[in-house]
């Protein structure tokens, strides 16, 4: 009997194909640490649980680079799920955000995670070089909305949902940059992009009407409901009216018009074209829905049906395949571990650190809780000559007394755990000072750079402040040490020699002036994110514990930018009577108290 051939499998369909390679893609990238993996595959079950809209976005952009947007996006939503956290009160929730931002911080100080989600964010920003710290004031306002929000016009409005949304939005924007394919707006159609962001966020806000009625919140602004009498009332009471009625179909009507930017993609790469593009015809099914709901719009979010969703995503697919097919994208490495971190290169001395001596008494630090560390400590070291002069010394003697003290904190912060310690050394006003002292501050400034005793230990030395009026050798030994010690990640050592807080702010605003001027940004879009990034040091974290000896209560332009929120400690003694013990205590004293940032503290149990 003759035998007849085997049936062969049959062709893989291009869909196929595609789900195939893009979860190997996937894998390659998250790489073969389990751990990680894990941590990645959360990011992507957050994601698609809390917005299914990003999730189908984020499948239409390369396996390579979803990884990263799983992390940005889950990260972005457990935040949001803490500020709207069912059954507790504002200020809980607000504290359950700040301390979830600083553990982040602290994660991002120490170069590792307990926590996966932190974890996968921590690898994302590393192997795309993301700059996490421009994320802190979307961070705080998230932490500012668990209690409640009113705008009384469109402007307050749009600039709280700038502030929120925009600067998670830039971070996908720079992963895009850095895989090649850039997400660049021409600037005849940024006016487009603005109106895109505001009808995406008011379809946001439409979606979640039932949501923030429930929890006691109307997040439209008084000038929208002004036309409508009545509807405001109507709503509080969850009463579907004709006033209701025409507000929504108002609402919606000026969300598609603002979504409906159909040259806004102009001149832009195909790929993030085409999410873009879709983002829009998702909007607009969504705000479909909305229209269609009606009554149950005050009870449940709408949903576009699944035949909504598949004729927008469907298309979609293909034209993304296709558009991302035409550039070969930029693929990182894994992210090196902290004690990876960078190639030290020949410049680089990381050789043979050893840990600060104990202190003379053999105290150890007190242990705190993680979330009650602060992240950055910064010191205004006054009483350096009312110590000598006390004492019948001539003032730079008190400077040399001072140095040592300085020493102490370093080593106290390095066996404490401090991620961030800086250290006012000399102002822009100090110059008023007799010229002797200022010869003597500089030249042991010039001595601990060349010879003093944190060279072998684990810290980062940087410097912030002016370089005219120092002299040349002391600029270069700053910039020396800097490069010298750039792959350190123990402790972060800020000193600020010629520096002046409002000097600071002016330099930042002159060159983000110049930034507007060049076409680099929009001077219509800037917030406070932007001006953080045009900073000396953009990735300084804020002040979290700003302390100052020698009796007096003031901050005397010392970082006024980073030290908006900072728990100020004012002690009396003069700067060299203090040791790691003073700095210890304090941290303990920060430990204790309640950060509100503007809440109302919670009910004390």
């Amino acid at each position: 009997m003759r035998k007849q051939p085997q049936p062969t499998a049959a062709p893989l369909d291009t869909a196929t194909h595609a789900r195939r390679r893009g979860r190997a893609g996937t894998r390659a990238l998250m790489g073969e640490d389990p751990v990680l993996r894990a941590a990645y595959q959360m990011c992507r079950r957050t994601t698609r649980q809390h917005d299914p809209g990003i999730y189908a976005l984020v499948q239409l952009v390369p396996a390579v680079l979803r990884p990263a947007c799983w992390a940005l996006w889950a990260a972005a939503s457990v935040l949001d799920d803490l500020a709207d956290e069912r059954g507790a009160a504002p200020a809980e929730r607000a504290a359950h955000v700040e301390a979830w931002t600083r553990a982040l911080k602290h994660d991002l100080a120490v170069g590792r995670s307990t926590d996966p989600i932190r974890y996968a964010l921590l690898d994302t920003a590393g192997r795309w070089s993301l700059d996490l710290t421009s994320l802190q004031g979307a961070m705080a306002q998230t932490r500012d909305d668990a209690h409640g929000l009113r705008f009384p016009d469109w402007a307050a409005w749009r600039a709280w949902c700038n502030k929120g949304v925009v600067p998670w939005v830039d971070q996908v924007r720079h992963l895009f940059e850095q895989a090649g394919a850039p997400m660049t707006l021409r600037l005849d159609r940024q006016a487009d992009y603005r109106h895109f962001v505001d009808g995406s966020q008011l379809t946001d806000t439409l979606t979640d009407l039932s949501t923030d009625l429930a929890d006691g919140h109307l997040l439209l602004p008084r000038e929208a409901l002004e036309p409508f009498p009545d509807a405001e009332a109507d709503l509080a009471q969850g009463r579907w009216s004709p006033a209701v009625a025409a507000l929504i179909a108002e609402l919606t009507a000026l969300a598609r018009r603002q979504v409906t930017r159909p040259g806004m993609t102009r001149g832009m790469h195909p790929g993030p074209a085409t999410v873009l593009d879709t983002a829009a015809d998702l909007m607009r099914a969504q705000l479909d829905a909305i229209d269609a709901a009606g009554p149950t719009l005050l009870t449940r979010p709408p949903r576009p049906s699944v035949m909504a969703r598949t004729r927008v995503l469907g298309p979609a697919r293909l034209r993304s395949a296709l558009a991302w097919s035409l550039t070969p994208l930029t693929v990182p490495g894994p992210r090196p571990s902290a004690t990876e971190a960078g190639n030290p290169g020949p410049a680089a001395d990381d050789t043979g650190l050893r840990p600060p001596p104990p202190h003379p008494d053999g105290i150890r630090p007190p242990q705190i809780a993680a979330h009650h560390m602060p992240c950055h400590v910064a010191v205004i070291m006054d009483g350096n000559g009312r110590w000598a002069e006390q004492r019948g010394l001539p003032r730079h003697e008190g400077h040399r007394a001072g140095a040592a003290a300085a020493h102490e904190m370093v080593y106290g912060a390095l066996e404490i755990g401090l991620p961030h310690l800086t250290l006012y050394t000399l102002s822009t006003e100090n110059w008023k000072r007799g010229t002797e002292e200022i010869t003597m501050i500089l030249e042991a400034v010039q001595r601990e750079l060349d010879e003093g005793p944190l060279r072998d230990l684990d810290v980062r030395q940087r410097w912030s402040g002016r370089p005219d009026k120092l002299p040349e050798d002391l600029v270069h030994a700053l910039r020396r040490e800097e490069h010298r010690t750039r792959n350190r990640t123990g402790l972060t050592l800020t000193v600020c020699i010629n520096y002046g807080g409002r000097d600071e702010i002016a330099r930042t605003a002159a060159a983000l002036a110049q930034a507007a001027r060049d076409g680099e940004v929009d001077p219509h879009l800037l917030g406070e994110d932007d001006f953080a990034r045009h900073l000396p040091h953009p990735d300084m974290p804020d002040v979290d514990l700003l302390w100052r000896t020698g009796n007096e209560q003031r901050t005397s332009n010392f970082l006024p930018w980073h030290a908006t929120y900072a728990e100020l400690y004012f002690t009396p003694g003069y700067w060299p009577d203090n040791d790691r013990r003073d700095l210890w205590d304090a941290i303990t004293e920060y430990s204790g108290r309640q950060r509100r940032h503007g809440a109302v503290p919670a009910p004390l149990a």
